[in-house]
């Protein structure tokens, strides 16, 4: 959630970390700072924006050649300058992502100590100092320190006596340093090496390494020396900027057919009628004597999830689907079924509810593959196999081309699985050959429909609530639909199953509300009709987002124009993408970064 950035070389420091820390305020933070070394410390924190500590740079610029920089997102204390990064105890400055769950014990401990934070961070920092004496080399007191905390950290400290090291250490928060010439770059985030770097080494858990400018020690929480393993970056420069889109939320939903593209190339054939994941690590035998698939995630990726399931269970008859919410599923008594897979599935690839499901799935001997975007991460390197999705980085908060490749990627999984039970699946190659043809859809919907959507959106912009309603495979694509309104917007908005109006939600519909409905031209579409019915009786203000051509008693209609059956909810997914991003735009909020969220969930 929070992004570290750290530099050692030959290069002024401040400008190196201040770029690193605007690259990654689509994380979410609150406050930023950064100190750096040489003649002596200069540490300069901001609330707000990294644009305010910008100015404290202007006016105490430094030619200093070492630093670390820090953007929050408040856990422990409010968000203010006092309780931004980096923190200071001694000698020592340290910059830290994640918690710290005892440190109110070790505070207590450090009776002697002042501490100007309300933050777990600040105790850390004390820690470290205290373990710091002449006769001990920072990596040492660092290593002791962490020996002594419960809890996540991701870490980059830095020290006056000795300020041509930053030594940075990981649990559960992801680090990655880039080799660069002459210089060392660190970040939480490889967008912040980009441009400086394409090979980096990617931190594990409990592992701990000490950075100069030439070199990268790389040690256990034991002091036992590792052999560093190098790779390369495969993101570029302009995957991270906006290329004349007023947001990245927009550019990222007018990339799907790009995207959605190099998820499906060179798995899906739609000539042989044959998909294939080469990543999964598992034979014909082994997919082919699968009974259960269960599906973990969080937010999006959830919703993913669900819609996904409708398909792999409509491809599999003899294959149960369960889908669930890493934050209850990690800390319910589950029983997994013999013959099950399980699919661990992250944009960023370290979620830590997800992350910690996959290691108690894999405790209990199922196999786990991972559906994640971010190559290098944890989840990535932790599964027994999978899938990267390929949608390239996701810069904008609200997540919209990974939702669509995560579940592309998990139809041809299903398509996969049910090619393995059996050679006579007639569903098959309608799968396929949709799958094929939906980057063209999703492209011909975004080179029509913007403008409709945004005078559309303008109509409703003015709504504080509204409900997102869905029937079928429609269901888990209005959750999507009401997750990004909400999350862009800040709408009070509802996502259900439309045939659950009756059983309660029915008595809000008034004039304070709008209704966005998704309606398929399939079996269920009669009954999707009645629901509607039900709220214009009752002075609903509904939008219909339809594929039929049926003539359609709505307040507002969006015909979508696309030739596909079983696929449609991409499609349509992309009309309310369109939908949200307008209204928010109407509303005047900061789109790519919302209030109070982060990108990435590394801390429950």
């Amino acid at each position: 959630m929070c992004g570290i950035v750290g530099y050692v070389g030959h290069r002024q420091a401040q400008e190196v970390l201040l770029d690193g820390l605007h690259r990654l305020e689509y994380r979410g933070y609150d406050s930023a700072g950064i100190v750096t070394l040489g003649k002596g410390p200069t540490l300069l924190r901001a609330s707000g924006k990294v644009a305010e500590l910008g100015e404290k740079v202007a006016q105490h610029g430094t030619a200093d050649t070492v630093g670390i920089g820090h953007t929050r997102w408040a856990t422990h204390g409010e968000p203010n300058e006092t309780n931004a990064h980096p923190h200071q105890s001694g000698d020592i400055y340290l910059v830290h992502n994640g918690i710290i769950e005892n440190y109110k014990e070790l505070k207590a401990e450090m009776k002697e100590q002042h501490f100007a934070s309300e933050t777990d961070s600040e105790v850390l920092a004390a820690l470290v100092h205290s373990l710091y004496d002449e006769s001990t080399p920072l990596e040492s007191a660092v290593g002791q320190a962490l020996k002594l905390v419960e809890g996540t950290y991701g870490i980059a400290v830095v020290s006056v006596r000795e300020p041509e090291k930053i030594v940075v250490a990981r649990k559960g928060s992801p680090l990655i340093i880039g080799i660069g010439n002459g210089e060392t770059i660190i970040a939480s985030d490889a967008s912040a090496l980009l441009g400086h770097t394409d090979e980096a080494i990617y931190l594990n858990d409990g592992e701990l390494a000490v950075c100069t400018a030439d070199t990268v020690d790389l040690q256990n929480m034991s002091a036992q020396k590792l052999s560093p393993k190098v790779e390369k970056i495969e993101a570029s420069m302009a995957a991270i900027q906006k290329q004349g889109y007023d947001h990245f939320l927009l550019k990222e939903i007018m990339e799907q057919p790009e995207t959605l593209q190099s998820t499906l190339k060179g798995r899906v054939s739609p000539r042989e009628h044959k998909a294939h994941l080469g990543g999964l690590n598992m034979t014909e035998k082994q997919l082919a004597g699968v009974e259960h698939v269960l599906i973990v995630a969080c937010g999006t990726a959830s919703y993913a999830g669900m819609l996904a399931a409708y398909y792999i269970e409509r491809l599999n008859d003899k294959v149960t689907v369960q889908v669930e919410i890493a934050s209850e599923f990690r800390y319910r008594t589950f029983h997994l079924p013999k013959k099950s897979v399980a699919l661990i599935v992250s944009q960023s690839g370290e979620t830590a509810d997800t992350l910690a499901c996959l290691r108690e799935i894999k405790k209990r001997g199922v196999r786990t593959l991972g559906v994640v975007n971010a190559v290098g991460s944890t989840i990535a390197r932790e599964v027994d196999g999978g899938v990267y999705v390929h949608a390239g980085p996701e810069i904008s908060v609200a997540s919209t081309k990974a939702f669509t490749s995560q579940v592309a990627a998990m139809v041809v999984f299903g398509i996969q699985l049910a090619q393995a039970k059996s050679t006579d699946n007639k569903a098959i190659p309608k799968y396929i050959k949709e799958l094929w043809q939906l980057p063209a859809e999703i492209k011909k919907v975004l080179s029509v429909m913007p403008p409709q959507i945004e005078e559309i959106a303008k109509r409703y912009a003015h709504y504080d609530n509204s409900f997102y309603l869905g029937r079928d495979v429609m269901y888990p694509t209005a959750l999507e639909g009401a997750l990004k309104l909400k999350e862009t917007s800040y709408v009070h908005t509802e996502g259900q199953a439309a045939g659950e109006l009756k059983h309660g939600s029915l008595a809000l519909v008034d004039d304070r509300f709008f209704e966005v409905m998704l309606i398929r031209d399939d079996e269920l579409l009669d009954k999707s009709l009645s629901n509607l019915a039900e709220i214009n009786a009752r002075g609903g203000h509904v939008i219909v987002i339809t594929n039929s051509d049926r003539d359609i008693d709505a307040e507002t209609v969006i015909q979508v124009p696309t030739k596909l059956t079983l696929m449609t909810p991409l499609v349509m997914n992309v009309v309310q993408q369109l939908l949200a991003y307008y209204i928010a735009v109407a509303r005047g909020t900061d789109v790519d970064h919302p209030r109070n969220l982060a990108k990435s969930v590394t801390v429950e």
